[in-house]
């Protein structure tokens, strides 16, 4: 495809950026706040019209080959302290409260010893909750033109297809594995639980027995607040609604009898939790994405995507050279587009703009616009004819919530995990394809849509049915 390349954030290789103010804007109109908000603190570390960064952070990239005297001497010119190393040669350093951020990533990108320094991001998902309960026949994203879930309910061409794909017996398989890298996930759901990953190179006994840096990582690893557990929501379901909810799309259980159904019946979703109360990081980010490239070449898991419903940081080199070594693994990073009305080829939204092309030899990032369930560009979607993809359902979708409930979100963040799903899908029908056919293959079949010409890539919006 022929993403641009424009300049952003003087990064003239790259292409979009998004503002977190523009988006909160966006989220109004369309009826509901955030689920979190950001704290006074971080919100004031940010330009008046720029992205959020943590205050007094900055991730650091040391070139090869620096000593430790080196990179000691480089963070002492802004009098730092190393907080965490986040992979090899890159860190996280804290700054002197109040230190001005972007005046310490000048100073430390003059070190000879610096391949380059960056804030630490705030990134959000992008939801908002329009139906707290699910009626029967209201899960029009899984429908399609020609087959419906019963007589009783009508077609809904402007589906993902996914009913095509069941009637032909393809309904996804265990052996196909899937990050959500967002929110955690509600892992006891009763339409979930038996789709959630069971790590068995770790077992609970308090020690990292497959030695990949996290102890007891039954089913994935949160690394908002550094612990194994995926779910903080308690008894109550006050956290990870939005998680739980990207989770039921991708994969909810088919076949059981109750509530929702997701794209795959069967597949097998690992968590990767980073967002929290007060959002997620870049550092965090890093890690998640990191976490699952490393599953993959550690042990081997088929994992063919991550599904990514968040956004609203700047640039960040670190995040998209960890993005495309899961490129290079053949992992897909599936994206929402945005919902802040924008036009993603003059404006860049991250991380849907990222492109893995220079490092991977193809784009690993599927950039996802929602549409409504008449076909419709989402009022509050973001577009771009030439860095966002294709379409799917993200208007009005039901799905899995805590604690064992069901509701309605809208938002390209819904719309992501339909094309998450959608890949899944293929890898278990396509067994031995490479990321770059999956990709091929979901932008290769899609259906021409009238509100996504000269708005998407493709012009056209998801179809599991046709591959």
């Amino acid at each position: 495809m022929n993403r641009h390349h424009g300049t952003t954030d003087s990064h003239s290789h790259l292409r979009r950026r998004s503002g977190i103010s523009k988006l909160i804007r966006t989220l109004s109109v369309v009826a509901l706040a955030l689920a979190f908000a950001f704290t006074t603190a971080v919100s004031s570390a940010a330009p008046a019209n720029g992205p959020a960064f943590v205050p007094n952070e900055v991730l650091v990239q040391y070139r090869a080959g620096t000593s430790e005297a080196q990179q000691n001497a480089a963070r002492g010119r802004v009098n730092g302290q190393r907080a965490e190393v986040i992979r090899e040669r890159l860190e996280l350093a804290k700054l002197p409260a109040g230190a001005n951020v972007q005046a310490a990533i000048a100073a430390l990108q003059s070190d000879p010893a610096v391949e380059f320094a960056e804030p630490n991001w705030i990134y959000t998902h992008s939801a908002t909750s329009d139906d707290p309960y699910y009626t029967n026949g209201s899960l029009w994203g899984m429908y399609g033109d020609e087959l419906t879930v019963s007589t009783s309910v009508a077609p809904n061409q402007y589906g993902s297809q996914a009913e095509e794909a069941w009637a032909a017996d393809h309904t996804g398989s265990k052996s196909v594995y899937v990050g959500v890298i967002d929110e955690g996930i509600q892992y006891t759901h009763p339409d979930l639980d038996g789709n959630i990953w069971v790590n068995p190179f770790d077992p609970a006994d308090g020690v990292d027995n497959d030695r990949n840096g996290y102890v007891d990582d039954i089913r994935g690893w949160d690394f908002a607040n550094g612990d194994n557990s995926i779910y903080d929501g308690g008894r109550k379901g006050t956290a990870d609604k939005h998680g739980t909810h990207v989770a039921g799309t991708i994969g909810a259980e088919g076949g059981n009898g109750i509530g929702v159904v997701g794209v795959n019946w069967n597949v097998t979703m690992i968590s990767g939790k980073f967002l929290g109360r007060f959002g997620g990081t870049t550092a965090n980010a890093i890690k998640a994405v990191n976490y699952f490239t490393d599953l993959k070449t550690l042990h081997g898991l088929n994992i063919v995507a991550t599904n990514n419903s968040w956004g609203g940081g700047g640039y960040s080199q670190g995040l998209l050279d960890a993005i495309t070594r899961g490129a290079q693994q053949n992992i897909l990073f599936i994206a929402a587009a945005g919902n802040s009305e924008a036009n993603n080829d003059e404006t860049a939204s991250y991380p849907s703009n990222y492109n893995t092309t220079e490092g991977a030899g193809y784009d690993a990032v599927i950039a996802v616009a929602a549409i409504d369930s008449s076909g419709r560009l989402a009022s509050f979607s973001n577009y771009g004819a030439t860095t966002v993809d294709l379409g799917a359902p993200g208007v009005g979708v039901p799905s899995t919530l805590p604690v064992d409930t069901y509701g309605s979100y809208s938002g390209t963040s819904m719309a992501a995990p339909h094309v998450t799903g959608g890949a899944a899908l293929y890898a278990s029908t396509h067994a031995g394809a490479s990321a770059a056919d999956i990709r091929a293959a979901i932008l290769g079949s899609t259906v021409p849509t009238a509100s996504l010409a000269g708005k998407t890539v493709t012009g056209g919006r998801l179809n599991v049915g046709g591959y």
